[in-house]
């Protein structure tokens, strides 16, 4: 997809977002992309599926309260100062532009797990205007066609949409945020969950976060498919 392509999708889940969270009887909007027969899909093409809950998702409630704790202990968003820290460091930032950016963070679990945001804190993308979607858009583009480009083939992915529930609670404090979670560590060779990962909850990296973004950060956003033919970005 083009640069236009992933705007009007936004734009879609923006739309989404707002429609099914005006029900009274939901309390969560839960939406994610999943890419690749590794993943479990029986489509080759991306697509997206939208859960709408009665119940907010575990992981959401989690983020949540932690947000919410941060912010009363605090008096400031914890995903701020995760972009600040990210910012500050440079070595795991993969790609931004004046409103957005993708970056490694420094606790992802997988290799190539890649977090996508606004750099303005919002609940949801549902708050976001239309030349921030643009800018959203463009660095959400670079970090996909580097993942094709980074072994030259169509590089699966679970993608989810980390947002505020809908149940009509106050979540200034929470920020809307992309998370993007590659199962492959090599080509061919899956991240698999281990005795302490499935048995004990915490997640075993062997690679840096630092190295796997300088890797994708060296590679060219032109996807490798069109670099020969002299295609351009963006439009």
């Amino acid at each position: 997809m083009d640069r236009n392509g992933i705007v009007q999708l936004l734009k879609t889940w923006q739309q989404q977002y707002r429609e099914l969270g005006s029900h009274p009887e939901i309390a969560g909007v839960m939406m994610f992309e999943n890419k690749g027969e590794v993943v479990g899909v029986s489509n080759p093409h991306p697509h997206c599926q939208i859960y709408a809950t009665s119940v907010v998702t575990k992981f959401i409630e989690v983020e949540e309260r932690a947000s919410l704790a941060y912010w009363r202990e605090n008096r400031r968003t914890l995903f701020q100062d995760i972009l600040k820290a990210e910012a500050a460091d440079g070595r795991r930032i993969v790609v931004q532009n004046d409103s957005a950016v993708a970056f490694l963070p420094y606790f992802a679990r997988y290799a190539y797990e890649t977090y996508v945001a606004p750099k303005e804190a919002y609940p949801s993308i549902a708050e976001m205007s239309a030349g921030e979607l643009v800018d959203f858009a463009d660095v959400l583009r670079s970090v996909l066609v580097r993942f094709d480009n980074l072994w030259e083939m169509s590089f699966p992915y679970v993608m989810a949409l980390h947002q505020a529930p809908v149940d009509g609670g106050d979540y200034g404090h929470f920020h809307f945020h992309i998370e993007l979670y590659p199962p492959l560590r090599k080509p061919n060779l899956l991240k698999y969950h281990a005795g302490i990962e499935l048995g004990g909850g915490n997640f075993l990296s062997d690679t840096s976060p630092e190295e796997k973004a300088a890797e994708l950060r060296a590679l060219p956003d032109v996807h490798y498919k069109l670099a020969g033919a002299g295609s351009q970005t963006g439009d």
